[in-house]
């Protein structure tokens, strides 16, 4: 069953990829999309059976892959309760993109190429997901470094798009580094890739010392913040997150499938796996929490300022992520889990939901020009609702005793992972999470204000206007024929252009294609269920135990003591989320004028955060502008000035300097001739002579 869910989606993407135009749109489709159902379709019972405890880790051999003395890896496919969770995530996300894409990517001549893609991207994320070793993990991570570069750069013809390819591939090619350094320095202190071997063999290496840059340190320190340095890249943590909003120039079902469940949740996914790894050493648990809670902290502000409605989305995954890091380093790994498990269901709504306004708007983006939306497109705004009530986490928190906590998934995730903080004496990371699920809330309520209520803005957009001209001429002109008039309807046209002034009659918004609605209605099951429906297989402490069985390092202390925390604790996160919802419904529909003033008076901020702190202006000046200058150093003064001028080009001078010479003996005459004999013979001579 194992070899089916991970080598469907490969099959489907060669038929797809190589069948392409061959076999026409309508297949490549219905093969892509029926490999990813029956994938989800198998992956489903497997996971249920962990949840009941019915099932027990495997390994399922595939083929001998390296033998080179001490090194023998395996391809083999591992089970347990961790890759389950995976799994389910994997394919179900993947299926309903796939089915989304249906609609989505109707228009585009290269429908079978965006499949293939769609399905490899799936195939190297179940590799990972499944691997029994870290070389085997090594090659689903690559994979989908490789799938993503695809993905996101699908429309080639677009610079912006084959810009922001490039910068997540390079981005992620420094986080690899040290991924491969992690590796390789694995297998250096434990001989073997094998992940059962080094999580068993992890604790005995407690305390000892490794040679590392020239000085000796923590041999377990150095492995982790190594294999951490790869997490960071792959699930864009600050330093290494700045690939991760450009990623919005791919489709927008791209979108859903790198930031909701896949690519960006490998590094959480990683951490977990080799959470035994982690264990042994305080300080890299320390790293990850610091890390975690910086990135969490930092992409929620900048997603407070984003008027791309897929960019405060995409911040937003990036602040989950940190959530899910911090998580992992208080030891809380089985909340990490949850919260990427609910996580994947309301972000990959709420991107594809993003998808549906974009297609109903005529590709804008802006949300400054949106309002209004509601009525037009119902079905979008509920299920919309249904994602941000998620995200921001409303829910009743289980205080009162016999009573148990009900809400969204985010909920359930969120709360866990701020209460087990606080239980595990990471107070700081605590409160931090408090403060981002308050900036959480703002900026989700923030985006729905602005595309869903108030006054519709329509008409302010270059991209409305352009579809409502368009729209008047076509009917103007028909208007024309119908009454016989010559001037196709340019009176007509003028009255299309009039009413559309008030934004409203020019152009309506229409609800997307059942074949975009329905994964948006199944996603919003998992929305609305996932957390209260699993929170006790994931991190109640008894099931908790018993559902992870060894797959991570299950604290099942740290999980009682999350219960005992403080009541201001528990309250916390719902405390916050009502802050964000009132502080955006005054600034967004009360007084909707108040966050331009606040943008004015606070100016120096404002741009810092619409800036994105400024990283990407000190990374051009730290690294790209050096190193285009370099780049031309060696080009024009290495290259050119010395290489070539003193190598083919002065080899090419000197050939041709003697050939113009030579030219000019062969005058024809034979006086001529006969004196360079002359010459040559004194030569022979006076050498002879000499000698």
């Amino acid at each position: 069953m194992i070899q089916l869910i991970v080598f469907l989606p490969l099959l489907a993407a060669v038929i797809a990829g190589l069948g392409n135009r061959a076999i026409g749109n309508v297949p490549a489709k219905i093969v892509a999309t029926a490999a990813l159902f029956a994938s989800c379709a198998l992956s489903w019972p497997i996971f249920l059976s962990f949840v009941a405890g019915t099932a027990s880790a495997s390994v399922t051999p595939v083929f001998d892959w390296i033998r080179s003395g001490s090194l023998d890896i395996t391809w083999a496919l591992r089970v347990d309760a961790l890759t389950a969770v995976m799994l389910v995530v994997i394919t179900s996300v993947s299926a309903l993109v796939h089915l989304y894409s249906w609609g989505y990517m109707e228009e585009d001549p290269d429908q079978p190429r965006f499949f293939a893609y769609l399905s490899l991207f799936t195939f190297a994320m179940l590799m990972l997901v499944t691997a029994d070793n870290i070389v085997q993990m090594f090659f689903g991570w690559e994979g989908v470094g490789l799938a993503s570069y695809l993905l996101i750069g699908f429309w080639f013809r677009k610079p912006s798009a084959n810009a922001a390819a490039i910068k997540a591939f390079v981005v992620n090619r420094v986080g690899d580094l040290g991924f491969m350094l992690g590796i390789f320095g694995t297998y250096l202190v434990f001989n073997t890739v094998q992940i059962d071997e080094i999580l068993r063999l992890a604790p005995g290496m407690s305390g000892s010392t490794i040679g590392f840059l020239w000085f000796r340190a923590d041999t377990m320190t150095v492995l982790c913040l190594l294999l951490f340095v790869g997490a960071m890249g792959k699930s864009a943590q600050l330093g290494l997150h700045t690939w991760l909003p450009d990623a919005m120039e791919g489709p927008t079902p791209v979108s859903a499938l790198i930031h909701a469940a896949t690519m960006v949740t490998a590094g959480v996914f990683m951490v977990c796996r080799l959470s035994p790894m982690f264990e042994t050493s305080p300080f890299a648990l320390t790293v990850v929490t610091t890390v975690g809670a910086a990135t969490c902290l930092f992409a929620a502000t900048i997603g407070l300022v984003q008027t791309d409605i897929k960019r405060v989305i995409a911040y937003s995954t990036c602040s989950q992520l940190g959530y899910m890091f911090f998580a992992a380093g208080v030891g809380a790994y089985g909340a990490a889990m949850f919260h990427l498990f609910t996580h994947a269901f309301f972000k990959a709504l709420l991107f594809l939901g993003a998808g549906s306004v974009i297609h109903a708007m005529h590709h804008e983006q802006d949300m400054r020009f949106y309002g209004g939306l509601r009525k037009s497109i119902p079905v979008t705004f509920w299920v919309m609702m249904m994602g941000t009530l998620a995200i921001t986490g409303v829910g009743i928190p289980g205080v009162i005793d016999g009573l148990p906590a009900i809400g969204f998934a985010g909920f359930h995730s969120k709360d866990a992972i701020i209460e087990s903080a606080w239980a595990s004496g990471q107070s700081g990371a605590s409160i931090v999470g408090m403060i981002v699920a308050l900036l959480t809330s703002f900026y989700s309520w923030r985006l729905m204000y602005l595309t869903f209520y108030g006054k519709p803005r329509w008409a302010e957009s270059e991209h409305i206007q352009h579809a409502v001209h368009a729209h008047g001429h076509a009917h103007g002109h028909a208007q024309g024929h119908a009454h016989g008039h010559d001037d196709h309807g340019h009176d007509d046209h003028h009255d299309h252009a009039h009413a559309a002034d008030d934004g409203t009659a020019g152009y309506h918004p229409h609800e997307s294609p059942w074949s975009m609605r329905l994964p948006l209605l199944l996603l919003s099951v998992g929305a609305i269920a996932a957390g209260y429906v699993f929170h006790g297989a994931f991190i109640e402490p008894a099931a908790g135990d018993e559902f992870w069985k060894g797959s991570i390092a299950f604290r099942e202390h740290l999980m009682h003591a999350a219960h005992e925390v403080p009541l201001f604790v528990k309250l916390s996160a719902s405390i916050a989320m009502l802050l964000g919802l009132g502080g955006a419904y005054y600034a967004y529909i009360v007084r909707p004028t108040l966050p331009g003033q606040t943008a004015r008076s606070f100016s120096i901020v404002y741009d810092f955060l619409l800036h994105k702190w400024y990283f990407d202006e000190l990374y051009d000046l730290l690294f790209v502008k050096p190193a285009f200058a370099i780049g031309r150093l060696f080009w024009h003064r290495g290259d050119e000035q010395t290489i070539d001028r003193f190598g083919p080009n002065g080899a090419a001078f000197i050939v041709a300097s003697g050939a113009r010479m030579a030219g000019r003996l062969q005058t024809g005459y034979i006086y001529t001739y006969a004196f360079v004999m002359l010459i040559g013979l004194t030569a022979v001579v006076t050498w002879a002579i000499a000698s």
